[in-house]
Parts: C-alpha cells; structure tokens; sequence
C-alpha cells in the first residue's frame, strides 16, 4: 500500500508488482504459495461436500477478501467474521452472507450492523437475553432483519449458554422478538483445536456433539426446527463433519498452516499443506554461528513461538524483537550470507496477517498479484 508524503511527493514503492521473481520482493512480506492454497481449499470443500455439510470459512484468519471470494467460488455457503467491523470490506467485495460468530454488544456496533444487513444476509451469536431484546430494537427501529444463533458453551468455558434449557428459552426469546429469526446454534470449542493428538480430539469433539445434540432435541421436543449447528474448526472438522451434528463448518487456518497447527497430529486425508511464508533479508552477520533478519514482531507475532526456517536445514529462530528475529546457525549447517532472502513459516497465521497491508501471491516462484488484506485493524 502506497505510504504519501504530501510536503515532499514522496511515496512507498510496492513490495512487488505481478511478474517479479521471488527475489525482487522486498522484505518483510507475507507471501502466499498460490498453488498449495488452492489445494488446500478444495481438500477442504471436497472434505465437507463428502460428508454433506455446508463450509463457512472463518475470514478472521486471513481478513483478505480475495481468499474469501475464492473459497465461495468453490463451493462455500458464506463466511465467517469475529467483529462486524471486519466484514465491511468483504460486503464491499461482494460477499452476501456472514456470521458474525460472536456477541455483537452496543449502539455503535448494533447500528454497523443494522446497515451491513442492508446489503447482506447477517447474522450473530446470543448468550443473553438482555442483549437480545437491545439487537432486536436495533434492528427493527432499521427497518432490517437477521438472524441469531444461541452459542452454547460446549466446554471451551468463554461465550455461550449452558444447558438445553438455557437455550430453549433463548430461542423462544428470539421466536418471539421482531427484527430477528432464529436460525440455530453455534457450537464450536476452540480450544480442541490445539490438542496434539487426534484422540484427544475426537474425546472433547464428541462431548461437544453431544451436548450440542442434545439443545437440538430439546428445541424439536418444543416444536421449534433447528436448521443450522454451526461450529468446527480447523483441528476438529476431521470429528464435527462426521458426527451426524454439525450441518456447518468454520475452519480457516487450514488455507494456510502454521507452526502450531503443524504440531498436531493429522489424519492423511486431511493433510494441509503450508502455503503462507513470511519473506525476510538477512540484514546481519555478526558471527559464525549467528544471523539477523529484518523481521520481528511487527510482522510476525509469537505467542505460540517464534517462526520457524523453511526449507534450510541447520537455521533455527531462537529470537524475536521488534525489527529483528536471531537464527542460530547449528553446527555443520551453511549460515546464509548478508541479503539473503529466507522463508519463515508463521508460527500463529491469524495476528500474523493482521500486521500486513497486502498479502504477496506467488505462482512458480513469481509475483501473481497482490491482495489488500482490507480488514486489517478492523477489530470492533
């Protein structure tokens, strides 16, 4: 994204342009593996047509609304967003049906909301009823409607209700309220999604359909359908798409990897491949045994570690800074030499885009395109 000076005329020249090879971006960059992605995407899609459940990709992964026009090319129902401020730029970009799978709480976000429905079908999550009656107000005083989905709290201990009967009496709330139409659940338990060995995961995943099950059964008992269980995500859509429960998925990662999902253990259907790296210069040599790279925690967050080499054997990150990451070069490993390009693989891919304008697609080792990551910082 251009960076304007209008005292002197200066302006940021773009990372890339289409057509450049690999080693004319200039760093730090995220860059997309163009050919992995889209594999990716359609191991996704064919995973959950096989079992007959609709996939909803979460867009809070990547925030980037040509990646989420893509996957509804191929096949998927809608998207997923965290914060009805993220979806402006993908109503913008054409996208006609999101959930907001969270709680929308207060006027400012209730009256986004109200105009985004203008345009687009919407709908929420609910864990309260006082809430409720203030989406209900908002959206009828707008002329609008959307839809609610009541969260149940399935064991990840955050957001959501606890119980069948919690959420029967939500959903009558709901039935009964204008401006808004009840339409389900969501269901999801996100800590599941970390848990390294798949039977671990398949035990919480089954606990989850259960319960989620069972709020299901209570609201058929009381004559009200329940069309849509919503939940999943990238570690559990193995479990949740074959449960027989679940009639929608929310995976997003698995566009992309990351060092911690690639910690897990992973069945070889689903067998997702890394297709985001971060582009970085060695910008330092100050030892044998040890490198700087330009990036640091403005464009690579670390939380769940520091990114790791790709694809030279004997480099390790074993720390990061604001604008700089240290390799340790081990002991019989080739140290790159100064302004050498390396490839990082982000350790948590979600905060990792929110630090970048633009996301730098290649194809064969060139520049295809490069995609605004438009709802960047759009965090309310």
């Amino acid at each position: 994204m251009p960076l304007h000076d209008d005292s002197s005329g200066l302006a940021m020249e773009p990372a890339a342009r289409p057509g450049d090879p690999l080693d004319r971006v200039d760093t730090p960059s995220l860059a997309l593996d163009l050919t992995v992605f889209d594999a990716n995407l359609r191991t996704m899609q064919d995973w959950a047509d096989r079992h007959g459940v609709a996939l909803r990709p979460h867009a809070k992964a990547h925030k980037c609304p040509q990646i989420a026009l893509r996957q509804l090319a191929l096949g998927a129902r809608g998207i997923c967003c965290q914060k009805v401020s993220e979806a402006v730029p993908f109503v913008a970009a054409g996208v006609r049906d999101i959930l907001i799978s969270n709680e929308v709480v207060g006027p400012a976000k209730h009256a986004l909301l109200a105009r985004l429905a203008r345009s687009a079908r919407m709908a929420v999550c609910v864990d309260n009823a006082a809430n409720l009656v203030q989406l209900s107000e908002a959206m009828s005083q707008a002329g609008v409607e959307i839809d609610v989905l009541v969260e149940v709290d399935v064991g990840q201990g955050r957001c959501g209700v606890t119980g069948p009967e919690a959420v029967l009496a939500l959903a009558r709330q709901a039935h009964d309220l204008p401006g808004v139409n009840f339409a389900g659940l969501q269901a999801y338990h996100g800590a599941v999604q970390h848990r390294r060995s798949r039977e671990e995961r398949a035990q919480v995943c089954r606990e989850a359909a259960r319960q989620a099950a069972a709020c299901a059964q209570l609201l058929r008992d009381n004559g009200m359908a329940c069309h849509t269980i919503t939940g999943g995500g990238t570690g559990s859509v193995e479990f949740d798409a074959a449960s027989g429960v679940y009639t929608e998925l929310q995976p997003g990662s698995y566009a992309f990897m990351d060092g911690d999902y690639g910690a897990n253990e992973w069945d070889g259907a689903l067998a997702f491949r890394s297709s985001l790296y971060l582009l970085s210069t060695v910008m330092s040599t100050p030892a044998p045994d040890r490198v700087i790279l330009d990036v640091g925690l403005k464009s690579t967050s670390a939380e769940c570690g520091p990114p790791a080499v790709y694809g030279t054997p004997g480099l390790r990150c074993v720390a990061i800074n604001d604008e700089h990451s240290v390799v340790r070069v081990e002991p019989g490993a080739q140290a790159p030499a100064l302004g050498s390009v390396l490839q990082l693989l982000p350790s948590h891919v979600d905060p990792t885009f929110n630090l970048h304008d633009e996301l730098v697609v290649l194809q064969d080792g060139v520049v295809h395109a490069l995609w605004p990551i438009a709802a960047r910082g759009l965090s309310r």
